[in-house]
């Protein structure tokens, strides 16, 4: 039955049909929002009308209204703005898993953040001194807690070297950066809650973040930095629980949130006790790093130092330095979702750190980084090509008018995989037109150069 009141001439962006006899209704409501999504009817960044406007357009009350939008909220297609209204998501069809279950053999890869894999060396010693030794067997048993404490001083070693003071009891042990924060907000956030990011974020947070129904919200950025003013704002108004950031080499801007920045957003989260999830993922691809964010506000950050991106991905795993207030509740959850870490890889990480070997490891990525960014720096001297020549991928600001969906789509037709801003965006924001370009991703010199060939020739075109 169509709805009985005149809406015939009335602009309204979403005028749906409603079959009342599916109940409950407001999963009726949902459901045709997220057809319409998903078909294209409804386009990101598209208002919703007001919910008082659809109630009457419906003949419905605005409590059904109101579960239909939460509902699809929570699934990330929408996104609400206190005194701007209702959106549908920029970021409301992206796909967050961005590393293909394979390597396309046809596509120069430049969208992973890979480092090099040219500099395992001291890893490779390392491990077969280690099976070498009379009574390896261990480590391919269970570890046990209290036999890691002489592994928790080389993470409070590695914490150091990396710009943060910490001590054995407040370390934790993650396998990998993304358990960790799946971890943290399963610990600390409830389905609902709302938690602050920058406008365009780490795939794999908004990824957690959908699945333990938390909804991100954009906070906005000067020259790529979180605004403390706009956090401020949020804690205020869209009532957020905590924040989640990338300082160093922010992924996927390749920015760096400077110290003032830290020390005023490190003053807002004590201010308002919202707890911090710093992804201290790149801090040591710096020579010198700046402080962290936890030096700041001890008592609210969790601090995640992975370590896939600066000593080797298949090093899954993560120290996670965690502030007294929510030690029993994410170690909790460390045991109960069973992210336990393997003995074999802590041993091996926990030796390559006291031996210094780290050090080696991390210096022989650096200078293979400075050198391909140094190409790079050539081959896009004439563009917008943000980040420092230490970082593993840039960010690539597109001439003219073309998106960043759209020029990801036209390099992988002539051979290359970069990832457009549209992956990244967060709710109702805007996606920037630019891509993120790895540029150690790529197995040789000779096959980075010719990626960056063909990105500079699309450029050229479109410019």
């Amino acid at each position: 039955m169509p709805p009985i009141n005149s809406f015939e001439n009335y602009p309204m962006s979403w005028k749906p049909f409603i079959d009342k006899t599916k109940k409950p209704i407001y999963n009726a409501i949902s459901d045709k929002l997220e057809q319409d999504i998903i078909n294209g009817v409804l386009l990101p960044g598209t208002k919703l009308p007001p919910q008082r406007e659809l109630d009457d357009y419906l003949d419905l009350n605005v409590s059904t209204i109101s579960k239909a939008f939460k509902i699809c909220e929570l699934k990330g297609l929408l996104s609400a703005a206190v005194g701007s209204g209702t959106f549908v998501s920029y970021d409301a069809l992206s796909n967050a898993y961005l590393l293909e279950d394979k390597k396309p053999e046809h596509l120069i890869e430049m969208g992973a953040t890979l480092p090099d894999d040219t500099s395992y060396e001291p890893l490779l010693l390392q491990l077969k001194s280690m099976l070498q030794e009379s009574g390896y067997e261990k480590w391919f048993g269970y570890g046990r807690p209290g036999e890691s404490l002489w592994q928790k001083d080389a993470a409070v070693k590695l914490i150091r070297r990396s710009g943060f003071e910490t001590s054995v009891e407040h370390i934790l042990f993650a396998n990998g950066g993304q358990n960790a924060i799946a971890t943290a907000l399963a610990s600390l956030c409830k389905p609902g809650d709302r938690i602050g990011v920058d406008l365009h974020t780490y795939p794999g947070l908004k990824t957690v973040a959908s699945m333990f129904s938390v909804q991100t919200v954009p906070i906005k950025s000067e020259n790529y930095e979180m605004s403390p003013e706009s956090l401020e704002y949020a804690c205020k108004n869209e009532n957020i629980k905590g924040i989640y950031l990338i300082p160093d080499y922010h992924n996927p801007t390749a920015s760096f949130l400077s110290v003032e920045k830290r020390k005023r957003i490190a003053e807002i989260a004590k201010k308002h006790n919202l707890f911090v999830i710093e992804d201290a993922s790149y801090h040591l691809l710096h020579e010198n790093p700046l402080p962290a964010l936890a030096s700041f506000a001890p008592e609210q950050v969790i601090h995640i130092a992975s370590l896939s991106k600066t000593l080797a991905p298949g090093l899954r795993l993560a120290y996670v330095v965690v502030p007294n207030q929510f030690r029993e509740a994410i170690s909790k959850a460390l045991y109960n979702l069973n992210i336990t870490v393997s003995p074999l890889l802590a041993e091996l990480t926990a030796r390559t750190i006291v031996s210094n070997q780290f050090e080696v490891l991390i210096q022989g990525h650096r200078e293979q980084t400075i050198r391909r960014n140094q190409i790079a720096n050539k081959y896009l001297k004439d563009y917008t090509w943000l980040g420092a020549d230490t970082g593993i991928f840039r960010w690539l600001v597109l001439p003219g008018t073309i998106t960043g969906a759209a020029f990801e789509t036209l390099a992988a037709q002539q051979g290359v995989q970069v990832y457009a801003a549209d992956r990244f965006v967060v709710g109702n924001s805007s996606p920037e037109r630019a891509v993120r370009v790895s540029v150690c991703a790529p197995k040789t010199i000779a096959e980075l150069q010719r990626g960056l060939d063909i990105l500079r020739q699309l450029l050229d075109k479109i410019k």
